[in-house]
């Protein structure tokens, strides 16, 4: 006889037959979600649609306007998309597809195949994939031992999930299938084909571009808006990382083990001190008095301000660092969110017009005594700052509203020179499970945070959604103003973060909310063999999150 088990859903409990599936659940309680139901949380537990329940539970469904659920629609259709390829152009002729970076709100696919794809080519790529989602098709998923994930992947030409499994401490690895098409995957996938309705498809560069739904409106499929300064930035990264032969977390664990790690630390530290030293070149002959520098949350926007201030005075200038957070207004007046609460990364929490009659007056030579915000008491003081500029002196400006023209509104747009910091990583976990550059940043500013503020694992993942949606209000809008964009990732790190944010994820509370995206990030970190920081150079930006830097940060 089936047994009865009680489910708790938004506040009521409901009896179904034990061993449901919460598939069946959800379509019941479609109706009162306006963005389609792909996941859900079982007694906390995220839980794919597919799955079923057993025993009494408190079910929260997840829709594709939650972060896990938009990342699990993107991940559902880079499957049909790449399934569609390899129908279209057939298996003989693709030597790699690999998912490379978001623009935008599109997903850059890089196209390695005997003859590049066509756009009669693209366009049945793109109608094969609209037949698989009309078709409303099962993705089925399977569990497989680890050495028999390995021998499918070779016999798929798949090298860079062999090389990676390889490295897996687990015996067992989730295969997905599409109608005959097998894959691996990092994260949690939709239960059919049917529920990735909103996409475009198209040539760009030398492959596709992916289009996608935004979080934020997962029911419309905006433009694409181009970002050829972000891809362009991205794509040399990319090119850099492959001319190292370390563009997967397989390739980085095969240097560990070879011995060749600490080759490969100065070597990126060494490119990047490279990149610095261009831009004050760069900045040098523009004659520019005022640097703007200006990224999202962990991107080392502190270590880059003094390292380039170190190469400007190689060029004979004489940098002034400012920061625009001793601008702030009185803790009193800082705006307010939508919730309420002090939005310190508004841009009316800075004091523009004190800001703007400082900088202009430093720009006629007059001498200006520069304030410092005191994070403790919430208020601006003077402790005799006093600065005035000569012929070599310039100005480093660093805030997260540095490339926004009303931050400086007052200063004239030809004596700004704007540079865009970001940890862009071109490490990808496999040639299909790319690394989003905002899982680099959190895990930064975990570490950071831990060590120099005490401040939880809990408490950092809590407030990231905050910060990121400040940064696509105040920053994300303005990249493309940049002169400059610089990319702070450094290709080795993640085995490095390991080892100081294993302990911080370890450490939530498995009953929180926050542990989920804590499990996540240490599934994610387990793909990596560990490394030393012994070998970092001082003046590494990672030194600024890890600990040990010569500047202070």
């Amino acid at each position: 006889m089936q047994e009865t088990i009680y489910v708790e859903i938004n506040g009521t409990v409901r009896e179904y037959p034990e061993g449901i599936f919460l598939l069946d659940i959800s379509k019941e309680y479609q109706k009162d979600y306006r963005e389609d139901i792909i996941l859900a949380f079982v007694n906390n537990r995220l839980r794919e649609l597919q799955k079923t329940v057993y025993k009494d539970c408190k079910i929260r469904f997840v829709t594709t306007a939650d972060d896990a659920g938009h990342k699990t629609y993107n991940r559902g259709l880079t499957l049909v998309m790449l399934k569609a390829i390899y129908s279209i152009i057939g298996s003989a002729n693709i030597r790699k597809i690999s998912i490379e970076y978001s623009v935008g709100n599109g997903l850059y696919c890089q196209t390695d195949t005997r003859e590049p794809i066509t756009k009669e080519q693209c366009l049945a790529i793109k109608e094969k994939m609209r037949n698989l989602i009309d078709r409303d098709l099962p993705i089925t998923k399977k569990s497989v031992g680890t050495a028999d994930a390995i021998e499918l992947f070779n016999q798929y030409g798949m090298y860079d999930k062999e090389r990676l499994f390889r490295y897996r401490r687990v015996s067992k690895a989730n295969i997905y299938n599409l109608e005959g098409f097998e894959d691996y995957y990092y994260g949690y996938m939709p239960p059919s084909t049917g529920y990735l309705k909103y996409f475009d498809l198209f040539l760009y560069d030398e492959g596709l571009m992916l289009l996608l739904p935004e979080k934020n409106n997962p029911n419309v499929l905006e433009p694409f808006k181009p970002q050829e300064k972000l891809f362009r930035t991205l794509k040399e990264a990319s090119r850099w990382s492959q001319t190292l032969e370390i563009d997967t977390v397989g390739a980085l664990n095969d240097a560990v083990v070879d011995g060749r790690i600490n080759d490969l630390i100065l070597t990126q530290e060494a490119l990047q001190e490279m990149k610095i030293g261009e831009i004050a070149e760069q900045i040098k002959l523009s004659g520019k008095k005022l640097v703007m520098v200006a990224g999202p949350s962990s991107s080392g926007k502190t270590t880059f301000s003094h390292r380039l201030s170190i190469q400007l005075k190689t060029h004979g200038l004489n940098p002034h660092p400012i920061a625009v957070d001793d601008y702030f207004v009185e803790r009193d007046k800082t705006p307010l969110d939508e919730e309420g609460k002090p939005n310190y990364e508004s841009l009316y929490a800075i004091d523009l017009e004190v800001f703007n009659r400082d900088m202009a007056d430093l720009l006629q030579g007059r001498t200006v005594h520069l304030p410092s915000f005191n994070f403790k008491t919430g208020h601006r003081e003077y402790k005799g700052n006093y600065k005035t500029l000569g012929t070599n002196d310039i100005l480093v400006i660093e805030g997260i509203h540095g490339l926004n023209d009303k931050l400086s509104y007052s200063l004239p747009r030809e004596k700004k020179f704007k540079i865009y910091i970001s940890a862009l990583t071109s490490l990808n976990i496999d040639e299909h499970n790319r690394i989003p550059t905002t899982d680099l940043r959190l895990l930064r500013r975990m570490v950071r945070d831990a060590r120099t503020r005490g401040a939880s694992g809990q408490k950092t993942i809590s407030m990231w959604p905050s910060v990121r949606r400040g940064e696509e209000e105040n920053i994300f809008p303005f990249q493309e103003d940049a002169d400059v964009m610089f990319n702070s990732a450094l290709i080795y790190e993640l085995a490095i973060l390991k080892q100081h944010a294993e302990p911080v994820l370890f450490g939530i509370d498995r009953e929180s909310e926050e542990y989920v995206e804590a499990k996540r990030l240490l599934k994610f970190l387990d793909y990596f063999l560990g490394v030393s920081s012994e070998a970092v150079p001082q003046n590494s930006i990672l030194k600024e999150f890890i600990g040990g830097s010569c500047f202070k940060v």
